[in-house]
């Protein structure tokens, strides 16, 4: 390959997972509006059908093959280790509740972190035929068009997303943060699916996102997807965003600083 023809910044990998994403968005397809057989994980919140397993295996598959020394984090029990200092951290079904009952706001989502740092990001939403790609330092696209954050730089003009982690029997701590961004912006919205959640947030749809206690799978590829479109992603504390945590804030970049100081307003009034 003469130089004038290399591939461009991670341009094989790239066009990998948007072939695994495909391939899983295909198998949901499938399954979508038939109210599939489901078993639960660790509560009737927490469902699972056999999509899940079915999709994750035609990704894993793909990425294995292409990137053998690159580590994966999975949701179904593909995760395997790597020497690379990348891992791909991999949801085939993002949003399985909604899945389940027939609604189309779910979706395949595979990212690349390189030294945990997300850099690349493919969301797919096949029930609404809606594609995010994102790559750090090369831009961000929404069904193969150009993608970036909103300009609100107020939380009185900020449209919000947020998601709930429910456990029967117990108040959701977010409630209070809900509450109070519900009372500071235009509105909350809650879709059901992190990684849509962020890639909305790449499109200038929401213009800020927070949640906590979910998984590394739920929020790499849609926080790629952020950075590239220009947004910022930390930790709803203000530290760099960990994908371990399970814990995120994105935002237009402009709204960062108002929303980490109405979350620390109200983890003081809880203190």
């Amino acid at each position: 390959m003469t130089p004038d023809h290399r591939p461009s910044l991670l341009e094989v990998e790239l066009a990998t997972a948007r072939r695994a994403a495909a391939a899983a968005s295909a198998i949901l397809l499938e399954g979508w509006g038939t109210r599939p057989v489901t078993r639960f994980k660790a509560n009737i919140t927490d469902p699972v059908t056999e999509y899940d397993g079915r999709a994750e295996a035609a990704i894993v598959a793909q990425l294995s093959a292409a990137f053998p020394d690159d580590a994966v984090v999975a949701e179904e029990g593909s995760s395997r280790g790597g020497s690379s200092g990348r891992a791909w951290h991999v949801d085939p079904l993002d949003g399985t509740l909604n899945f389940t009952h027939g609604l189309p706001f779910f979706s395949v989502s595979i990212g690349l972190c390189a030294h945990d740092r997300p850099v690349l990001g493919v969301v797919m939403a096949p029930a609404l035929g809606w594609t995010f790609i994102g790559v750090v330092g090369a831009g961000a696209t929404f069904n193969d068009r150009p993608a970036e954050t909103s300009r609100a730089d107020s939380l009185d003009r900020a449209l919000l997303a947020t998601g709930f982690v429910p456990v029967p029997g117990k108040t959701d701590p977010n409630i209070a943060e809900f509450s109070a961004f519900l009372r500071a912006s235009q509105g909350v919205r809650r879709i059901g699916s992190a990684a849509l959640d962020l890639c909305m947030v790449a499109c200038g749809w929401f213009d800020g996102y927070w949640e906590r206690d979910i998984k590394s799978w739920d929020l790499v590829g849609g926080a790629a997807v952020v950075l590239a479109a220009g947004g910022s992603v930390c930790d709803p504390e203000g530290g760099a965003f960990v994908p371990s945590t399970g814990a995120i804030l994105a935002t237009n970049g402009r709204l960062e600083q108002p929303m980490l100081a109405l979350l620390a307003s109200v983890a003081g009034g809880r203190d």
